[in-house]
């Protein structure tokens, strides 16, 4: 095509995101490769570019990122819900974050080509969504797929229900931009953006009274306080995993199984009153949760499936609101659980979670095994997926899955060297700091290597498949 621009390069990598960012860290890191991004937006972040005002990290600002480089300070907050633990970066941070990241050491390099506003048509070829060239690249190279995960956030879609003229229903990016307080709000869906909806109503004295929240489905959810950095919290760290697997051994049934979690603080719940049937990771602080609390009008009668001239119309039922209210659209699944295929399949890499929601820890490990390892079936079982939960169940699958996964790579010295050399994973530093656990780490661990065995059993016959 005489429009067409040929490049050269090791890998391909499609998207920009957390995960793309992640994976071509490692790779320049640990190889010569070179390597072109391409993506839609027009700097790297991904989905992070399209996200609401005042969205933040979910989890600490230290476990997030590339494996080469910190993001934020590592500091403790003073004030607000995340107050007493570790930073969370905003929308915008994370953002410049990679593009420092970008223009400070992928360029640099002289082994990353980056292509930004381009649309991927297959095949290495892609087009400038502003010139319209057309690029190729050589045919030997490996193809990274970053984009398999598919976030989509409200402000990139269409909302999932009819909305009638006249109703006022904003993406809750819009939240920032509304110039007159409503009577009512109305927040629509159960996830952690619909948290942080709440949240940040609430953060600007909104009466609880005047907000309804549609809830299709109530969550696990999972306490920040428990995911924190640093020598002292990774002995909270131990100590949780311990007391889950202690838990999952002794269970005899689902329902005891989460009331032990939750007991030991492993898991909350935004009613007691109201069993959970999702878990999707959302992480809340416990200052945050009882914020949630205050908000009382909690309708649970499915999804919306239209709004109406004073109406709410549901899966189950139909609600009255006031005419005046305004509508802030949280619903939708914006991180699918996609069908797990396997990461490597010859010159093909499809990232994926290996590890239950660590996202961009498991993209930075793919690329080390892909770095490290030479034969494909063994890096596939190093890198079993491990698929984005949505119900509860899913937790007990994850779990399952996590644990054979930790299994086959305890069996590598030099992947735990690995491991535990990562800023990205929260789970292998020793709470003493040592190359070596201490006394009450190493009995913790004792602890979770009896329970193992039973634990696994246990779950394979909770889950019916044992």
């Amino acid at each position: 095509m005489e429009n067409e621009t040929t490049l050269t390069a090791d890998y391909l990598v499609i998207g920009s995101g957390a995960m793309g960012m992640a994976f071509t860290d490692v790779l320049i890191q640990e190889t010569d490769a070179s390597v072109v991004m391409v993506d839609r937006h027009h700097r790297p972040g991904g989905h992070w570019n399209d996200s609401y005002a005042y969205v933040r990290l979910h989890q600490p600002s230290s476990f997030y990122g590339v494996n080469s480089r910190h993001l934020g300070s590592d500091a403790v907050d003073q004030t607000g819900w995340n107050k007493g633990l570790h930073e969370l970066a905003s929308g915008a941070e994370v953002c410049n974050y990679f593009d420092q990241i970008m223009q400070q050491q992928f360029l640099p390099s002289g082994r990353v080509q980056y292509f930004p506003m381009c649309d991927y048509l297959g095949e290495t070829q892609f087009r400038s969504l502003v010139s319209g060239r057309e690029y190729a690249v050589s045919a030997r190279c490996k193809v990274a797929d970053a984009t398999y995960m598919d976030v989509v956030v409200p402000a990139m879609r269409t909302p999932p229900f009819s909305v009638d003229a006249g109703i006022r229903c904003i993406p809750l990016n819009d939240l920032t931009r509304i110039d007159a307080a409503a009577r009512h709000y109305v927040v629509i869906g159960g996830g952690k953006t619909a948290m942080d909806a709440c949240l940040w109503l609430l953060e600007n004295s909104t009466d609880p009274g005047a907000i309804s929240w549609v809830m299709p489905r109530d969550s696990w959810i999972l306490d920040r306080a428990n995911i924190q950095p640093g020598e002292l919290n990774a002995e909270r760290i131990l100590s949780g995993a311990a007391e889950t697997m202690s838990a999952v051994a002794k269970a005899e049934s689902v329902e005891e199984l989460f009331d032990e979690l939750e007991a030991t603080g492993q898991l909350m719940r935004l009613d007691t009153n109201v069993r959970p049937t999702m878990f999707r990771c959302a992480t809340v602080t416990e200052t945050e949760l009882e914020a949630l609390r205050s908000i009382h009008n909690i309708i649970r009668m499915g999804r919306v499936t239209a709004l109406t001239g004073g109406e709410i119309e549901l899966e189950h039922g139909t609600v009255a609101v006031e005419n005046d209210s305004l509508f802030i659209d949280c619903a939708g699944d914006g991180l699918k659980r996609q069908p797990a295929v396997p990461v490597f399949q010859e010159n093909s890499i499809t990232l994926q979670s290996v590890r239950t929601c660590q996202q961009v820890f498991s993209a930075a490990f793919i690329s080390h095994v892909e770095a490290s390892y030479e034969d494909e079936q063994q890096k596939n079982e190093l890198c079993a997926v491990v698929p984005h939960p949505n119900s509860d169940i899913d937790w007990l699958r994850n779990r399952f899955a996590d644990n054979v996964n930790t299994f086959r790579w305890n069996q590598d010295p030099k992947l735990m060297d690995w491991l535990r050399a990562s800023r990205l994973d929260p789970f292998n530093q020793p709470s003493n700091g040592a190359d070596q656990p201490n006394g009450d780490d190493a009995e913790r661990i004792g602890e979770m290597m009896r329970n193992a065995p039973l634990a696994m059993q246990k779950l394979q016959q909770l889950l019916g498949f044992g």
